[in-house]
Formats: C-alpha cells, sequence, structure tokens
C-alpha cells in the first residue's frame, strides 16, 4: 500500500503546485487591475475637469487662448478657444452658434427639404471632398444632439424650430 500513498502524495504536491502558480498569477492580475483602474479614473476625472474649465471658460469669454503644460524641452501648445454648441432652448437664436454652425443652420433653414451634409459643404462654402464632408456630417450630428436640428432619415438633416433662424434673421435687422 506504500506505493499508493507515495502516488496520493506526488499528485497532492503537484496539485499544491498548480494552485500556488494560479494564486501568483491572480495576484499579478489583481496588481495590474488595480493600477489600470487608478489610471481610468485619473483619466476620467481630468477628462471632467477639462470639460468644467472649459465651458466656464467658453461661457465667461468665449475664445480666450490657453496655454496647456508640456515636458520640459518642449514647445508650449496653446489652444485657442473651444467650439462650444449650446442646447437649443426657447428664445435663443442661431447668433449664438458659432460661424460654421450657424451657417450650416441657415443653409438646412433655406431648404424646401431635408439636406444631406454632401449637399450642405459647398453651400457654406467648402470644397465636397470626403473630409470636409465627413467633418460637416459630424458638425449635423451635434446640432441634432443640441436640439437645432433632426435627422427624422439617415443622414437627412432639417431644421428642429423654424423660430430659431427668423429670430436670428429678426436680430441682423
Amino acid at each position: 500500500m506504500g506505493s499508493l500513498f507515495e502516488e496520493l502524495e506526488s499528485r497532492e504536491a503537484a496539485a499544491r503546485v498548480r494552485v500556488e502558480e494560479l494564486e501568483s498569477q491572480i495576484a499579478e492580475l489583481t496588481a495590474r487591475l488595480e493600477a489600470e483602474r487608478e489610471t481610468w479614473s485619473r483619466l476620467r476625472v481630468t477628462r471632467e475637469t477639462v470639460a468644467e474649465v472649459v465651458a466656464e471658460m467658453s461661457s465667461s469669454d468665449g475664445a480666450s487662448a490657453v496655454e496647456l503644460p508640456v515636458a520640459a524641452g518642449d514647445q508650449p501648445v496653446r489652444v485657442v478657444g473651444a467650439i462650444m454648441v449650446p442646447h437649443w432652448r426657447e428664445g435663443l437664436s442661431v447668433h449664438v452658434l458659432p460661424d460654421v454652425y450657424r451657417d450650416i443652420v441657415e443653409v438646412v433653414a433655406d431648404a424646401s427639404t431635408p439636406m444631406q451634409a454632401k449637399q450642405i459643404v459647398p453651400r457654406i462654402g467648402l470644397p465636397a471632398v470626403t473630409a470636409k464632408i465627413e467633418g460637416t456630417r459630424g458638425k449635423l450630428k451635434r446640432l441634432v444632439e443640441r436640439g437645432w436640428l433632426t435627422e427624422d432619415q439617415p443622414g437627412l438633416f432639417a431644421l428642429a424650430h423654424r423660430a430659431t433662424v427668423e429670430s436670428g434673421e429678426e436680430a441682423e435687422r
């Protein structure tokens, strides 16, 4: 019977080694997980803080310049303002929008039917190339998110509030 006990002891020792290896891997993964959670948390807080600062800057000054900190020996980076598209609300005219967004809303308002980005691009003075069309599509989507335009069918944009542009035209007079 001695060989049976020796075999069991051998198997037990092998199982113990495997358990210890797995525990070591778990400890290593737990440490990596905690480090990544810390990085994620710092990035989230940084993004939220920057968003708050940019929002405060744009509401108080519009287009002030900000110098970003850089590593020693690098040239400072200047960021001029942030384009902010406010959420539409009653009484707000297109004049609160940055120029390119205002141009887009005015072009869409002048159209009798919903428009595609590729139709809008030449009307706002840009070349009808893929990069400009995609950039304009992003702006159109932002205007939809903020309530200035609607997108009832994919890729077709229309004015959400007629009074928005009309009150803007009255303000120009």
